[in-house]
């Protein structure tokens, strides 16, 4: 049996402010923090310790790995690996407006739309925008016309399929023991993929802040069976708070 490790960054100053996030650099909160160091002791009580971590390039996925493999005392020799296609769904011209604003503005049932359906993009962002990705530095060495100025989760699954299939896939097979630390929606494009849900059940499923999902898998790396680890009483209060909130 194999088992890799998915981990939702702690909560971030825009999950708290109820803004749309994306691909916009923001950090971690007090209490994102505390996520964080919760899930590596967690994982460091379980006895996980792991050979490779895959997190996005953004700040709140960079730091939640870094407090959770500190709190594991692993840091210093795990291999890490940062890449654009772990970060968040892209959500164009949203970024940065409050959820509850937009949803005066344009109608809660066309903000249920760009935020739940599966093919559906929000508006894009202007490629003159000092925040589409094409005038970051971060991205310099990525082809442009891969840089997203919006994206539905169909489009988030397209982009990290190649890093599982290209990377991720081979490291658990070659029996590696892996933790990829991300962000809701790219996480839940993972899930879909590992468990072949349907576009229509994905958008029910809802990947909590700062806790661990472990996945163990067969030789083929088919799920065997999932599940969070921690306190059973925070797991759940904290599915009903992401469920509520929705992963933006």
């Amino acid at each position: 049996m194999k088992k890799i490790v998915l981990l939702r960054h702690g909560q971030s100053q825009w999950n708290l402010e109820n803004k749309f996030t994306g691909w916009f650099d923001i950090d971690l909160t007090s209490k994102g923090e505390s996520e964080a160091t919760s899930a590596g002791e967690s994982l460091k009580s379980e006895g996980f310790s792991f050979d490779t971590v895959h997190t996005s390039v953004l700040k709140r996925a960079n730091r939640t790995m870094d407090i959770c493999l500190d709190t594991m005392g692993i840091k210093d020799n795990a291999n890490i690996n940062y890449s654009w296609r772990l970060n968040e769904r892209h959500y164009g011209n949203l970024q940065g407006l409050n959820k509850s604003e937009v949803a005066e503005k344009h109608g809660e049932n066309q903000v249920l739309i760009w935020r739940r359906s599966y093919d559906i993009r929000p508006p894009e962002l202007s490629k003159s925008s000092q925040m589409h990705p094409v005038n970051d530095p971060k991205y310099r060495d990525i082809d442009s016309n891969l840089l997203p100025s919006s994206e539905c989760l169909k489009d988030t699954v397209v982009r990290i399929l190649p890093l599982w299939e290209n990377i991720v896939k081979n490291e658990v097979s070659s029996g590696k023991s892996v933790l990829i630390v991300a962000h809701g929606n790219s996480l839940r494009a993972l899930v879909k993929h590992l468990d072949n849900i349907s576009d229509v059940d994905i958008l029910k499923l809802n990947i909590p802040t700062g806790i661990p999902l472990v996945y163990e898998l067969n030789e083929n790396l088919d799920p065997l069976r999932n599940y969070y680890l921690g306190d059973k009483k925070l797991i759940e209060d904290s599915i009903k708070t992401v469920e509520s909130q929705g992963n933006i």
